[in-house]
C-alpha cells in the first residue's frame, strides 16, 4: 500500500504518489472510460487516494468521468480540482480568475464531480488581470462556506505564492518537476519550504523521456499534445534520448523500471513531495505504485542529479503560447 504524505501545514494528508486524470480525457490518445474506470478503482485498492482534475481537462470531461467513478466512494479520496481558464466552446482562449467567475465555475465543478465539497482547489494558472488578492479571497470564501477545504495553485511565481499565502495558508503548489525539468529548485522550491506549502509534482515521467517511451512528434497523432512540444521535435529529441538513458542504465542494475526509478528519485527529494503521474491504464498504475517503495541511496540521487541537470534538456518546456500562461 502506498504510503501517506502530508501537503502543507494546514493539515491536508494525502498519498505519497497521486493520479493524474488528466490523459483519461484529453492529449494523450483515445479516451477509453471504462479502463480509466477501472483505473481509479485500483488506485483505491493499492493506497492511491489523491486524485488530480481540472473543469479544462476535456474540458469539463474529465470530473464528470471522476463524479461517476466515485460513485459509493467519496469519502475514500481526496480530490483536487482546478478553475481558472476561459473557453471557447472546447478550445481554451484565454484565463479568467474574476471572483465572480471563481464561484460559477467552483459549483459546475461540484456538479460534475457529484460531490459537496472540494478537497484541493487550484488556480490553474495566474491571471495577469487579476490580482491574486481577490482571487485567493474568493477561494477563502468557498473555504468559509464548506465548499472547498484547502487551497492551492498551480505554476505561479515567487512574488505570486507570497503574495497569495499572505491573503490565506496555500497548501500546495502544483508544477512540473522530475528529474527531467528542474526549473523549481533554484527560486520555488526554498520558498515552499519557508512558508510551509507542500508540492505537487506533475508530469513526473519527463513525459516519457524519462521511461524511455517518448517518439518523435511526428509519429503521435493528430491531437495528441506531443506533436507541438518542442523536445519531441528534430535534434531536441534525438539530444533528450540521449540524456534520458541514465535513468534506464540505473533501473536495470537495480532490478526495476525506469518510471519506479524516476518516482523514487522524486519521493527521495522530500517528504513534502507528492508526484502525481498520470495513466489511464491499470498495468501502468501498478508499476509507478513500485516507485514508493524502490529504495535509492545517496550515490543513486547523486548520479542521477550529474547525469541529468537542468542544462542537459533540449528544447523549451513549452510552445510559446503555453509558455505565456507561466508565472515565471
Amino acid at each position: 500500500m502506498v504510503p501517506t504524505r502530508k501537503l502543507g501545514r494546514q493539515g491536508l494528508e494525502v498519498s505519497a504518489l497521486g493520479l493524474g486524470c488528466m490523459g483519461m480525457s484529453q492529449s494523450y490518445g483515445v479516451p477509453d472510460d471504462l479502463e480509466s474506470i477501472a483505473t481509479l478503482h485500483r488506485a483505491f485498492e493499492l493506497g492511491i487516494i489523491f486524485l488530480d482534475t481540472a473543469e479544462a481537462y476535456g474540458p469539463f470531461t474529465n470530473e464528470a468521468l471522476l463524479g461517476r467513478a466515485l460513485a459509493g466512494r467519496r469519502d475514500r479520496v481526496i480530490l483536487a480540482t482546478k478553475f481558472g481558464f476561459h473557453f471557447d466552446g472546447t478550445q481554451t482562449v484565454g484565463t479568467d480568475s474574476r471572483p465572480e467567475h471563481i464561484r460559477e465555475v467552483t459549483e459546475a465543478s461540484l456538479r460534475r464531480l457529484d460531490t459537496d465539497r472540494i478537497d484541493l482547489l487550484y488556480q490553474h494558472r495566474v491571471d495577469p488581470a487579476v490580482p491574486i488578492e481577490d482571487v485567493v479571497g474568493a477561494m477563502a470564501d468557498l473555504v468559509r462556506e464548506g465548499k472547498v477545504r484547502f487551497l492551492g495553485l498551480s505554476e505561479a511565481g515567487e512574488a505570486t505564492i507570497r503574495r497569495a499565502h499572505a491573503v490565506h495558508p496555500i497548501s500546495a503548489l502544483q508544477s512540473e518537476y522530475s528529474l527531467w525539468e528542474r526549473n523549481l529548485e533554484r527560486d520555488i522550491i526554498p520558498v515552499l519550504r519557508e512558508l510551509g506549502i507542500g508540492l505537487v509534482a506533475f508530469s513526473p515521467l519527463g513525459r516519457g523521456f524519462l521511461t524511455g517511451t517518448a517518439k518523435r512528434a511526428e509519429d503521435y497523432p493528430e491531437g495528441d499534445y506531443r506533436r507541438g512540444d518542442p523536445r519531441f521535435q528534430g535534434a531536441n529529441f534525438d539530444a533528450n534520448m540521449r540524456a534520458a538513458s541514465v535513468v534506464q542504465q540505473l533501473a536495470w542494475r537495480k532490478t526495476a523500471t525506469p518510471a519506479q526509478v524516476a518516482l523514487a528519485w522524486l519521493l527521495h527529494k522530500g517528504n513534502d513531495i507528492v508526484p502525481i503521474p498520470g495513466t489511464k491504464r491499470r498495468h501502468y498504475l501498478e508499476e509507478n505504485v513500485g516507485g514508493a517503495s524502490l529504495a535509492l541511496d545517496g550515490a543513486d540521487v547523486e548520479e542521477l542529479d550529474r547525469a541529468l541537470p537542468p542544462e542537459a534538456v533540449a528544447g523549451p518546456r513549452y510552445n510559446e503560447r503555453m509558455m505565456a500562461f507561466i508565472d515565471r
